[in-house]
């Protein structure tokens, strides 16, 4: 017999559900227990899904066989930072007070922001001398070492969690590599962008039921609008509109293996991606977001401890 009722399914906790302002996702909190002593954080491309075989290394565990699980391959290019930048609380929120860019940018960058042409010459932030709260690099991306067939960068913040003295090595790096701030069997967030679909109905956004076969007007509509007493529809009834491409953020996402080798490409690469030529992350389980999309990963809020998995080999 069918239910009488059936609320919507869609979460009212994303609210509202509109497009994102910008292909790649921005980190608005970082982890306050995170032990990391560097950049919280680095970005990749996502390349595709595979299986992986892999060995539980948890002594607790009774069956020792191998696990055959899902996993998602993210290619992550060397970053190179564009400047380190200081901010103060203020009641508004945080405030760039100063920052200090780095000399040797790419031409590509030009491209995403106007560099300047002179530099100005080190201020009291340098020294020491400034009073601040909080430091963040910005950072830029080279796609042009990727297969994606783009050259513009992407350009975005991540807080340093490191003093002023050794946050100045970073700046003077040419690039700096995922293996310097991941590690194997470490815990992360997934932020990202998911995969839009355009202007969709209520039944795929919400996945309300089909109404009756000669039910008035529509068939694929909610049944009424709300209470006849109320001036205004409330925001909790499923109506047409946008679906995906939406701000998401996924906890705990498991590094199983930071490689730098070239066996993991198939012999005609990736489906619409291509080869990896740079170091890249075996993730556990999904990603948001299509192929080609520029993922941000962060140490994780919800979890401090490490996994315990051995990587065997992946599976196409």
């Amino acid at each position: 017999m069918a239910r009488a009722h059936k609320s919507h399914s869609g979460s009212l906790q994303y609210w509202p559900r509109k497009r994102a302002k910008r292909i790649y996702s921005n980190v608005k909190s970082y982890s306050v227990k995170s032990k990391t002593s560097s950049l919280m954080g680095f970005l990749g491309y996502k390349v595709g899904m595979a299986r992986a075989e892999y060995h539980d290394a948890d002594t607790n565990r009774k069956n020792k066989e191998a696990i055959i699980t899902p996993v998602t391959i993210i290619e992550c290019p060397p970053v190179k930072p564009l400047a380190l930048r200081f901010y103060k609380k203020t009641i508004d929120g945080l405030k760039c007070i100063g920052e200090i860019q780095n000399k040797n940018l790419d031409k590509e960058l030009e491209r995403k922001i106007i560099i300047a042409k002179k530099h100005k010459e080190e201020s009291g932030f340098m020294k020491g001398d400034s009073p601040y709260d909080e430091l963040r690099l910005a950072i830029y991306t080279q796609p042009k070492l990727t297969t994606i067939g783009k050259k513009k960068p992407e350009v975005l913040e991540l807080r340093l969690n490191l003093p002023l003295a050794e946050a100045k090595t970073f700046l003077e790096k040419k690039e700096i590599l995922v293996n310097e701030i991941f590690r194997d069997n470490m815990f992360v967030d997934a932020h990202a962008i998911t995969r839009g679909h355009g202007l969709q109905g209520p039944v795929r956004r919400f996945h309300i039921s089909l109404r009756q076969k000669k039910s008035e007007k529509s068939t694929r509509t909610p049944g009424n609008l709300g209470a006849q007493g109320d001036e205004r529809v409330h925001f909790t009834v499923a109506q047409a509109g946008q679906h995906g491409f939406h701000k998401r953020t996924e906890y705990n996402k498991l590094i199983m293996k930071i490689g730098n080798d070239q066996k993991i490409n198939p012999s005609s690469g990736f489906p619409k991606y291509g080869l990896i030529k740079n170091q890249y992350l075996v993730m556990k389980g999904s990603i948001p977001g299509p192929a080609k999309r520029l993922i941000i990963f962060t140490p994780a809020m919800r979890r401090s401890s490490d996994g315990k998995t051995k990587l065997n080999e992946v599976i196409f």
